[in-house]
């Protein structure tokens, strides 16, 4: 790797973590993926389904897969509700400031960070 590279590869590395600092300082409400209700009510869920295991370890899987697929269908609901107000936003047309697009940019990467967390 050349010297160049490298110093285009560290300066990437810097604004990627500049970017996440950023991001981390957006609302709490922004930055997490489900409510803290629905937290507490899955891992409640979990928590049941782990102490069953001892009496009932079939039923305990079944309701772990169950549990499972319940949380994969509130994350994807969440994120179709995220993209549909993001497409919203810049599917403005012509009518979209270049403003609008770097805000909707924005908000999609900060997105795609919370993602790529879980």
């Amino acid at each position: 790797m050349t010297t160049e590279q490298q110093e285009r590869q560290d300066g990437n590395e810097r604004s990627e973590q500049e970017q996440e600092r950023r991001d981390e300082g957006q609302s709490e409400q922004e930055q997490e993926l489900f409510r803290r209700e629905e937290l507490q009510g899955f891992r409640s869920r979990w928590e049941e389904v782990q102490a069953g295991f001892v009496d009932e370890p079939r039923e305990s899987v079944q309701r772990a897969d169950e549990l499972v697929s319940d949380l994969v269908t509130k994350l994807t609901s969440g994120f179709d509700e995220t993209r549909s107000g993001l497409e919203e936003q810049w599917n403005k047309g012509e009518e979209a400031s270049t403003e609008d697009l770097r805000v909707a940019l924005t908000r999609y990467r900060a997105f795609f960070n919370r993602l790529l967390k879980v």
